[in-house]
């Protein structure tokens, strides 16, 4: 078990170091169009997007209410208005943390 751990590890390493050292070994050789490069930050944005949409629907056995959505809803208005990261995170904590204290699940 450790052995394949281990071994698993060390691929998984390898491949992320081709990876990341054939990026700037291939720049020169491969173009890519300005209609690509904007698709694919607009690609970025919808995976982001999809990825908060699911973190903000919690599956499970348990009572989820509305105190978690609202936290996000939060975020999301302060995060559209550019707030600074650290205002965002306790923002949201702040809201979803009080919305539970007053017995909103």
């Amino acid at each position: 078990m450790t052995k394949t751990l281990l071994v698993g590890a060390l691929a998984l390493a390898m491949g992320t170091f081709a990876f990341r050292f054939a990026g700037p070994l291939l720049r020169s050789r491969v173009k890519i169009s300005p209609r690509t490069i904007r698709l694919l930050e607009i690609a970025s944005v919808v995976l982001l997007t999809a990825l908060a949409v699911t973190t903000l629907v919690p599956t499970g056995s348990g009572q989820f209410g509305w105190a978690l959505p609202a936290g996000v809803l939060v975020a999301a208005g302060l995060a559209w208005k550019r707030a600074p990261l650290l205002v965002v995170i306790l923002a949201a904590a702040v809201v979803t943390a009080g919305l539970r204290m007053l017995g909103v699940h």
